[in-house]
């Protein structure tokens, strides 16, 4: 079981923390408000919105594997139906 945290770094960038066992990985996720807004996760509170990526990324690869520094529309390059993904874990 992972542990995720996340925190603020600046406008638009998150840090995420990810444990496994004993393996602590930190990412650096940006989170673009015109292109949220697009997706149609404008009024999605970013935590909610990073906590569900992360936990798609990790059921399919481990936290060591996922990229140091990344954008959302970044994991449709590995992952064609992420943003489908998310939708329907996220209700939208």
């Amino acid at each position: 079981m992972s542990n995720v945290e996340i925190s603020d770094l600046e406008p638009e960038y998150y840090a995420v923390r990810v444990t496994e066992g004993g393996t602590t990985t930190t990412h650096r996720v940006r989170l673009a408000a015109d292109e949220l807004g697009d997706l149609g996760f404008g009024d999605m509170e970013p935590e909610r919105l990073l906590r569900e990526t992360f936990t798609f990324l990790l059921e399919r690869e481990s936290a060591s594997e996922i990229m140091e520094e990344f954008e959302l529309d970044d994991i449709t390059r590995f992952f064609p139906d992420f943003y489908n993904e998310l939708r329907n874990r996220l209700g939208e």
